[in-house]
């Protein structure tokens, strides 16, 4: 049992180092902190938008407002369920379905920074309703269509996704989340090789039930290369309208009651050859960099909920008086109204920065994008409860309730319902981690996985060897070196500097860490996953640290009193500095054979004890 599986693992392990991106074409600003150098650079001056497409984001969001205030009501989608025909038209009319398209093929084609600011918009009003649209475009057909597909399928089906048709990515199973190697969905050729007949099921597809056109990613026959079989994930569109395809059911959540999800079933759906994104074999990897960017949605809608949920908590703390005076004036609430917008104001940073990044286009965006998702929406999670928290009994009250007693409504209930998936779709925070982690640690990889490949000769490894000593003889010591390093700043206060130069200090001692961890736990290191998390949250906060710096500076002497930006950039910075030193600390006294010792006996049914004295629903 345990050699297969084993088997299954490393199956899994292939396909999924397979899919990835195996060249950094372009420099990451967080791919060189892991690496131990802080690009400030890389990132300074901070990318703001240009005016002229400042402009264009600006017309179409006042339109998009009045569309949204006109057409939705937040709390009547989410009573019900539905976001109305009325509104979908109104959007379609806009364009709202053809935001990431090109022009050519009847799309707006706005930049990423212009999407992402229409999805918070939306967001803001409705969660449902910015879903909808994101899984849409974001990494529905549109996107994966313009990055991989041929000119006769742009041409076929852009111009009618840009009109008001919908698309769905359908990727997850039943039984398979972020594994793909245990797919079961399959699209086998026909004997004239001009068609494949899908079978097999899909979960979770968020549009789905209401899609026209859908992206379906399949297992397709196996190929062998160089004698080893290798799985192929092929990714194919399919219309909904073909014999086969079927809803079986729509599944409902917690929050964003308005998003049609559901599990799809496929029996024998025959689909031309031409149907192919790409070529056979390569739905994973189309998967994994149409994600780059479509997860930048993520941020950008936790940003625009934070901003929410500190106007409303700023406004009652200003308001509610308790014991003679504001409840903003009593300590215990200013520091949750102060981290609240220090917090937002750097999840803003990490999103625009990601996003001008993505607009650039000459840096590799997959780590920025990673990290923007994982730190953004968990940022977001404890804003939304501590403004539960600051609103008390009215923050935990529905909209309704308080709209039908007289109270001003404000939907914290219902945000913190809505806001809770985003540490769940497009990647978990669990995944999104290992993901991160693996990718800091890809120029390591590249250089020493050949020396601890048993397969490899003994040639090729005396030639590794020689590489690995060249590279490491001038690295490794630079890890070390300390030299006084004046980091350009055209205006950030002595404190903020400050900040900057610990940044470069802590990213060689990251740098230096992960090295370390690589040479003690070699092969073993996948399984310890703590350690890799404290490294991971290590880099996201330097990222974010670093970030926020930039961003204030640009906004440094705006005549809209932004001049905060240091105060609220500095309390970033110093809580991030806090998390950083309680993460070294905890990768050099690791508690991971404690967790792993109570977790087997809990799952060895050792502790059902501790389970008695209530009613248990399952067996």
């Amino acid at each position: 049992m345990e050699l297969t599986d084993n088997k299954e693992k490393q199956k899994s392990l292939d396909l999924t180092e397979d899919s990835r991106e195996m060249e950094w074409t372009y420099t990451s600003f967080v791919g060189e902190l892991f690496n131990g150098q802080f690009r400030w650079d890389l990132i300074n001056p901070f990318p703001v938008q240009r005016d002229d497409d400042k402009r264009i984001g600006d017309e179409f969001l006042e339109k998009l407002k009045a569309s949204l205030i006109e057409h939705i009501d937040p709390d009547d989608v989410d009573k019900t369920g539905v976001i109305p025909e009325k509104a979908k038209n109104a959007l379609a009319h806009l364009g709202c379905f053809g935001m990431k398209i090109p022009k050519k093929y009847g799309g707006l084609e706005l930049s990423q920074i212009n999407y992402n600011r229409a999805i918070a918009l939306i967001g803001s009003h409705c969660a449902s309703t910015a879903v909808f649209l994101s899984a849409h475009q974001s990494i529905g057909v549109p996107q994966p269509l313009k990055l991989f597909g041929t000119d006769e399928q742009k041409e076929k089906y852009l111009p009618r996704l840009a009109k008001g048709e919908t698309s769905a990515f359908a990727l997850t199973e039943v039984d398979v989340g972020s594994d793909p190697a245990q797919m079961k969905t399959t699209a086998t050729p026909t004997d004239d090789g001009n068609h494949y007949i899908i079978n097999g099921s899909k979960l979770w597809c968020t549009n789905g039930p209401i899609a026209d056109i859908l992206i379906v990613m399949t297992k397709t026959p196996p190929k062998i290369v160089n004698g080893k079989e290798k799985q192929q994930i092929t990714a194919f569109i399919v219309e909904a309208n073909t014999p086969g395809f079927e809803v079986e059911h729509r599944c409902k959540f917690m929050g964003l009651n308005g998003i049609d999800n559901g599990l799809l079933n496929f029996k024998d759906v025959k689909v031309p050859k031409e149907n192919i994104i790409d070529k056979p074999g390569r739905g994973l990897k189309i998967a994994l960099v149409t994600l780059n960017t479509g997860r930048l949605t993520i941020p950008a809608a936790s940003s625009a909920c934070n901003k929410l949920c500190l106007y409303w908590s700023r406004k009652w703390s200003q308001q509610r008086t308790q014991w003679g005076t504001t409840i903003g004036e009593h300590q215990a609430v200013a520091e949750m109204i102060a981290n609240m917008a220090a917090d937002t104001f750097a999840t803003e940073s990490v999103t625009w920065l990601a996003s001008a990044l993505a607009d650039k286009g000459n840096a590799d965006i997959r780590l920025e994008a990673a990290i923007a998702k994982y730190f953004c929406t968990e940022v977001s999670w404890k804003i939304v409860d501590d403004a539960l928290q600051i609103r008390a009994g009215r923050g935990y009250e529905t909209y309704d309730s308080l709209k039908k007693r007289g109270e001003l409504p404000l939907p914290i209930e219902r945000m913190m319902r809505d806001t809770r998936i985003n540490r769940i779709i497009e990647g978990t925070s669990e995944i999104m981690r290992l993901f991160i982690a693996r990718e800091a640690m890809d120029k390591h990889f590249q250089l020493l996985m050949p020396m601890l490949d048993p397969k490899i000769p003994l040639s090729a490894k005396i030639s590794s060897l020689l590489k690995i000593l060249a590279h490491y003889s001038i690295w490794y010591p630079k890890q070390w070196v300390r030299l006084p390093v004046e980091y350009k700043s055209r205006s950030l206060s002595k404190t903020n500097k400050k900040h900057l130069k610990f940044i470069g200090k802590t990213t060689k001692k990251l740098a230096r860490g992960l090295f370390h961890a690589m040479g003690r736990y070699q092969q073993k290191l996948e399984k310890e996953q703590l350690i890799m998390f404290r490294f991971v949250e290590i880099g996201t906060d330097l990222f974010a640290m670093a970030a926020s710096l930039s961003y204030a500076e640009s906004l440094l002497g705006d005549c809209n009193g932004r001049d905060a930006s240091q105060d609220l950039a500095d309390l970033f910075c110093i809580n991030a500095r806090t998390r950083i030193k309680q993460a070294f600390y905890s990768i050099n006294h690791s508690n991971g054979k404690s967790i792993n010792n109570l977790s087997n006996r809990v799952l060895s049914n050792e502790c059902e004890w501790l389970e008695d004295g209530v009613i248990k629903t399952i067996d």
